[in-house]
């Protein structure tokens, strides 16, 4: 994209009826890192990539507590992202203070787009660039939103937002009905594999990679750095496991197909 003379402000529409300073923004998340949530009946879990800028420097957080019952990943400006969990922290201390009960997350999402909507409107501000992936568990059952620079907001069963996303949603638009009646551990394997879908071909390690858990009787937290490389250790042997299977199941195919070059390489012998 380029600078042209209908992108100075946020409120000067294009002839064609675009609001560049909006797509500026969104574009912004696309180039982020990516960022991945899952949920089921009962567990959330929040996924993102890690990348340094540097090799002497270390990565930013992707991943934000917001309550016990909410948590956030984010793809995008790292800083609109922290301003943005701050603002949902303190809503959530609010809510609680008032009420005494936690603050429901369909309510807080509807806040947050909001406040990322009245960016969209005031010439003197500027959007967002950074979306949001809100787990939260409350009364309801188990919530994942996408909360967009635009202001608009949607619920999933399973999304993924960020750099190479596009891969992460095909492995998980193929697995999405099971995610509903899926176990702690399977959430967290498929968000491990949907995760290494991003990195097209790069070693998936604990280092390069950040897991949140969230569920009934779970407050949010991120996992340790070994417990994930220890499910990375796990879930790689389980995923070349079927491979061994597949050549031992056609033995006779196998053998023809080793057999095969030997007589063509005897003809120009026999010549």
């Amino acid at each position: 994209m380029f600078r042209n003379q209908y992108d100075t402000d946020v409120t000067t529409w294009s002839p064609a009826g675009r609001l560049f300073q909006v797509e500026y923004a969104m574009e912004a998340v696309k180039q982020g890192s990516a960022a991945i949530g899952l949920r089921s009946k009962t567990h959330v879990v929040l996924a993102s990539v890690n990348k340094a800028s540097s090799e002497l420097s270390s990565h930013q957080k992707k991943i934000f507590k917001v309550d016990d019952h909410i948590g956030v990943a984010i793809a995008g400006l790292t800083a609109d992202g922290r301003v943005l969990s701050r603002y949902m922290r303190n809503e959530c201390i609010n809510y609680s203070y008032t009420y005494e009960s936690p603050l429901p997350v369909g309510r807080l999402v509807v806040q947050l787009a909001d406040k990322a909507q009245v960016c969209t409107q005031r010439s003197w501000k500027r959007p967002y660039g950074v979306g949001l992936l809100v787990g939260g568990l409350d009364e309801s059952g188990a919530h994942l939103y996408y909360n967009c620079p635009s202001g608009n907001y949607f619920e999933f069963q399973a999304f993924a937002i960020g750099s190479r996303s596009q891969a992460a949603k095909t492995y998980l638009e193929r697995k999405f009905e099971s995610f509903t009646g899926s176990s702690r551990e399977n959430l967290i394997r498929d968000a491990l594999f949907a995760l290494r879908e991003t990195l097209q071909g790069e070693k998936l390690t604990s280092s390069i990679c950040t897991i949140a858990v969230l569920g009934i009787g779970e407050a949010f937290h991120v996992l340790d750095q070994e417990t994930v490389q220890g499910l990375i250790n796990e879930f790689e042997i389980v995923g070349e496991e079927p491979a061994p299977a597949d050549e031992a199941a056609d033995p006779s195919e196998a053998a023809a197909g080793q057999g095969a070059p030997a007589e063509e390489g005897a003809a120009p012998m026999d010549i």
